[in-house]
């Protein structure tokens, strides 16, 4: 009953969420990501309740998060897609991931129940590539024998901002089916052949609940507080699987976060019977120099209460919490990367 009372309390605004009494200088800013906003919106509150500091996060897409930082306008910025080594090397930053979690294919269909079709990488991308247009094509039907489909044309929703959450889903697409990684690729923001766009995981939310027929992709997080059908996928091992902190928990128990550069690991179309295969991180990214040490100092502060305090909160909307060991590299990687203007590290 918590668990639905809060999905249905978290205001889906495109704006970000302001969690202070009123602006003072302790108070913490980020933007970035839609992706885990929910999770990000409920620790701050818990935070701010504990500690008194409160926190600014602008959820504004990947893309608008990775420019905020490097301009040095907000204290933390946030992606759902790594930068790589020499992004990061280039621009003086370092990354560190804070949560897990899952996209799922979402529609508005009448008589269809959340998780009940099925659907595969091929079919998405035909309805992507717009090869399939109507709810009642042979392949969807075929696979979904016990559905009455409509003869209702599929209006195609996709992200029209820079987005970690297109990022992931288009990384999965294009792992999962050769066409389109070669029609339209991985990114944060790519060419769509069909479709209409929507701001935020918040945007596409709102125009898939908004038109008959509708088909997007948003964080699960996003589709159980709309209460938007989803749909399951066949993974990898060829299974079909439902979204949840499970599945998320089994692709994510494949990360090499210890040998992989910045800890840039990439969770999608991962082995295993259980694994959801558009599973990722969302990550942090911070100026190795900070100019201002308690500011910065603070900011690693709210993550570590996060991480010691926020496990159950973020299993509730269904992310995954980072295991105790990628947590040790984290710490571990704040105290070699971050420092103050005299190269002391602030961790």
């Amino acid at each position: 009953m918590q668990k639905l009372q809060f999905l249905k309390g978290v205001a889906v605004a495109a704006a970000g969420f302001v969690v202070a009494a009123s602006a003072h200088a302790a108070d913490l800013t980020g933007a970035g990501a839609t992706f885990p906003y929910p999770i990000y919106s409920k620790w701050a509150e818990a935070y701010k309740s504990a500690t008194g500091i409160g926190l600014n996060y602008q959820s504004i897409g990947s893309g608008g998060g990775i420019k905020q930082i490097k301009a040095k306008t907000v204290d933390f910025g946030a992606s759902d897609k790594p930068l790589d080594q020499a992004e990061l090397e280039k621009e003086g930053l370092m990354q560190f991931p804070a949560v897990i979690g899952g996209v799922v294919p979402v529609m508005n269909l009448d008589g269809v129940t959340p998780g009940q079709m099925k659907l595969t990488a091929d079919i998405i991308a035909g309805i992507h590539l717009g090869k399939i247009t109507k709810w009642n094509d042979a392949a969807i039907a075929a696979l979904n024998p016990d559905l009455k489909l409509p003869a209702l044309s599929i209006t195609v929703v996709h992200r029209a901002d820079g987005s970690g959450t297109t990022f992931l889903w288009t990384d999965y697409l294009s792992k999962a089916n050769a066409e389109f990684k070669s029609v339209v690729g991985s990114g944060t923001a790519v060419k769509w052949p069909t479709g209409v766009g929507g701001k935020g995981n918040e945007g596409v939310a709102a125009n898939v609940q908004r038109v008959k027929g509708a088909f997007g992709y948003v964080e699960y997080a996003y589709a159980k507080k709309n209460k938007i059908t989803h749909a399951q996928l066949k993974n990898r091992d060829g299974e079909f699987v439902q979204p949840d902190d499970e599945t998320f928990k089994a692709a994510a128990s494949n990360g090499d976060w210890a040998n992989t550069p910045g800890m840039a690991v990439i969770l999608t179309n991962q082995p295993g019977k259980n694994s959801w295969p558009a599973t990722g991180a969302s990550f942090i990214i911070m100026h190795k120099t900070q100019p201002e040490a308690l500011t910065g100092r603070a900011v690693l502060k709210f993550f570590d209460w996060a991480y010691k305090n926020g496990a159950a909160m973020a299993t509730e909307l269904d992310y995954v919490p980072m295991p105790p060991a990628t947590v040790k590299l984290v710490h571990e990687a704040w105290k070699a990367q971050l420092k103050d203007p005299n190269g002391k590290a602030i961790w």
